[in-house]
């Protein structure tokens, strides 16, 4: 090497270029070779290398980082090794170039694999979405190369070992940190999600390490960070050989269970950064027996539900009630919060029925085991209330809720969050139970104190807006209904996805409140487009997709599309049917709305025959003053009198006017309709008879 070293640095060598390949290792390139060197001005001393560390302490400025390649760069490289009948489809060696991030060892090592076994580019990226067993044994699998140095591993996952060595020995911390990110979802990784290490110091330095060697890259925000996915493949088959996999697992199990955030609303934007890893930490086989991993489970279940993935939520919740179900027995605290949190879930995901079971086996536990003012017991009874109220048992629901919030009224202050929502949801079951008046006066309450306590875009304060609006216009204040329901609109659509459950309810109450008002065609485009996301994202029988077509189907009729109207009922219908109670409020509602819709269509027939099966159910089901039973009531007797049963519409319109004027202010607007109704009816009695009577009289002389 001296020799060598003095012949190139002497001026009879001439021009000269001297080349170090892959000097990856720090120590032994500046201990011992660098030495060796040679030095003049007529050559250059070229350098390769992984770690950008080594090449700014060998050539500072002088550095050309190698980018990598493009897409048709790497088409043309596989092409080279690749029979084209094997490429199979563009679609596919697209993918296939992308998941490898166009690598060229990666792709010659996919290249080689295909040829051995005549395969194509689209089973090549099959195996890699296969298992992560799949996947490594892919990374794994040496082939010669000759153009590669002889003895030297060609598989990438033995390739980047070498790296990972020079890293374990130059700076452990970040092997370390390596290892933790390699279970992670690779894109996005929040800094503030990493393991703390002894300074802020030493965190810097070994996040630099792993950038230099290209294994982490920084995005724009100098706190988040992406690692290929073949980079975390080939740290995993390293420490799955050194059976490090369990350790290493658990621990990250407890440290994303200490730092997971809550559900509250203003760790909105932490937990949607660190939901991704959870969710990935999750799935993996060696947490199953890690506690950490139950409790983890509860927090991202709260925060996917909060998100309104409600599905998500289910199976999350599912989970950690069955473990909770082997590990304590039935009065154990643990296992029946879990119970009632997955009966939530069970709720908002449309799976009322078992909602209500497993509410009703919570509740009567706890009301055997604690006292009647304990949270827990009152927590529950409340749930059950609004399962109840979900699945049209609107008597149960507010017996329960109106004990609920006495006793809460008894032992809370007046804006504690617990009074203020069960107070909030007894309004809403005394809307759907006709008790108007009594809802608007205590939604207000709920409001004012919230306006004062909460914040604009809190999520509570948001609902009970939204909930107000709906009792306005339940007692016809279709202004003001409007008015509040498009200020919430316009916060959930600045502050929640597209697809968010609560997004999409607010936005379906303000085209119903619209069609109240009268612009018919601003509720049409607003429904269509909550109906099109709730296609696409709901299971065909879920309960706020049924709701949003009955009420586009109505919005329809307004607008004068009467066949699509009848079409969308008809389908609300049979799928309502099919699921729900005869007694259920939702199916009576769909089958209210159809026999409407009917009527406009000139089948009056079927329009008489549902009604009177609607007014019949609601008769025997609802008090004689439920604004429902009327409102049927009033319908069949249109029905009637389109049918010529004049007699029968003129007894039921007399029935619901003498309801109407005893329970409603003069100027009501269903109390005029009502009466004016009754007076068109008798006038076309009398006018019916006069035109009897001239045409019966005998002519005059």
């Amino acid at each position: 090497m001296k020799s060598v070293q003095r012949q190139l640095s002497s001026d009879k060598a001439g021009k000269w270029l001297f080349i170090v390949d892959n000097a990856n290792d720090k120590d032994l390139l500046f201990d011992k070779l660098d030495q060796y060197f040679p030095a003049s001005n007529n050559g250059i001393t070229l350098l390769t290398t992984r770690s950008h560390e080594v090449a700014l302490s060998f050539a500072g400025r002088d550095i050309f980082e190698l980018q990598k390649m493009t897409r048709e760069e790497g088409i043309a490289f596989l092409t080279k090794i690749v029979r084209k009948d094997s490429l199979y489809d563009q679609n596919s060696t697209r993918q296939l170039l992308k998941e490898l991030n166009f690598l060229p060892l990666a792709i010659v090592q996919a290249a080689y694999y295909i040829c051995r076994n005549g395969g194509t580019t689209t089973r090549y990226l099959q195996l890699m979405n296969q298992t992560e067993k799949d996947r490594m044994r892919l990374a794994s699998r040496e082939f010669h190369d000759s153009t590669r140095y002889r003895r030297m591993a060609n598989a990438v996952a033995t390739t980047w070992l070498i790296s990972y060595n020079q890293i374990q020995g130059s700076d452990p911390s970040a092997a370390d940190l390596l290892e933790f990110i390699s279970y992670l979802e690779p894109k996005a990784i929040p800094r503030s999600i990493l393991p703390a290490l002894d300074s802020e110091e030493e965190m810097d330095f070994s996040i630099g390490t792993l950038c230099s060697y290209g294994f982490l890259t920084k995005r724009d925000s100098e706190d988040m960070f992406d690692i290929h996915s073949l980079v975390q493949l080939s740290t995993r088959i390293w420490i799955t050989d050194a059976r490090k996999a369990q350790r290493i697992v658990a621990t990250l199990t407890q440290h994303m269970d200490k730092c997971f955030p809550s559900d509250e609303h203003t760790n909105r934007g932490t937990w949607r950064m660190y939901l991704p890893h959870a969710l990935e930490i999750l799935r993996r086989e060696e947490s199953q027996d890690v506690s950490e991993r139950y409790s983890l489970l509860f927090k991202v279940g709260k925060c996917v539900l909060a998100d309104g993935r409600t599905k998500e939520a289910v199976s999350l919740f599912g989970e950690m009630c069955a473990w909770n179900e082997s590990q304590y027995d039935e009065e154990h605290a643990s296992r029946l919060a879990s119970q009632h949190v997955l009966a939530g879930a069970y709720r908002s995901n449309g799976q009322i029925k078992q909602a209500v079971e497993l509410l009703e086996h919570v509740v009567a536990v706890r009301e055997r085991t604690l006292d009647e003012e304990h949270p827990d017991r009152l927590a529950s009874q409340h749930e059950l209330a609004r399962a109840y109220k979900s699945n049209g048992q609107i008597k149960q629901a507010v017996e329960l809720l109106e004990h609920v919030v006495a006793v809460r009224e008894r032992t809370l202050d007046k804006e504690h969050p617990d009074r203020l929502t069960s107070q909030h949801i007894l309004a809403g079951v005394y809307r759907s139970n006709g008790q108007i008046k009594q809802a608007v006066k205590l939604l207000k309450h709920v409001v004012a104190v919230r306006k004062r306590t909460r914040d604009k875009e809190h999520p509570d304060r948001l609902a009970s807006q939204h909930e107000l609006a709906r009792a306005y216009k339940s007692n016809r204040q279709i202004k003001q209904a409007v008015e509040l329901l498009e200020h919430v609109v316009a916060v959930r659509e600045r502050t929640l996805d597209e697809e968010h459950p609560d997004r999409l309810a607010s936005e379906h109450e303000l085209a119903g409140a619209y069609k109240s008002n009268g612009e018919i065609k601003r509720a049409v485009e607003l429904l269509e487009h909550v109906v099109a996301v709730e296609e696409r994202t709901l299971a065909e029988e879920h309960p706020d997709r049924l709701a949003s077509q009955h009420v586009l189907a109505g919005a329809y009729k307004s607008n004068g599309q009467i066949e699509q109207a009848v079409e969308l009922l008809e389908h609300v219908t049979a799928v309502r049917e099919r699921t729900m109670d005869e007694e259920h409020p939702s199916r009576l509602a769909s089958q209210h709305t159809l026999a409407q819709a009917y009527k406009s269509n000139g089948q009056i027939m079927q329009a008489v025959e549902l009604f009177e099966h609607v007014v019949a159910v609601q008769e025997r089901t609802l008090g004689k003053e439920h604004p429902s039973r009327l409102a049927s009531q009033y319908e069949l007797a249109g029905a009637y009198k389109s049918n010529g049963q004049i007699k029968q519409a003129v007894e039921l319109l007399e029935h619901v006017v003498a309801v109407r004027e005893r329970m409603m202010d003069e100027e009501h607007p269903d109390r005029l309709l009502s009466q004016r109704a009754l007076q068109d009816v008798k006038m076309s009695i009398e006018g019916a008879t006069m035109e009897n009577i001239v045409s019966t009289s005998p002519p005059t002389l």
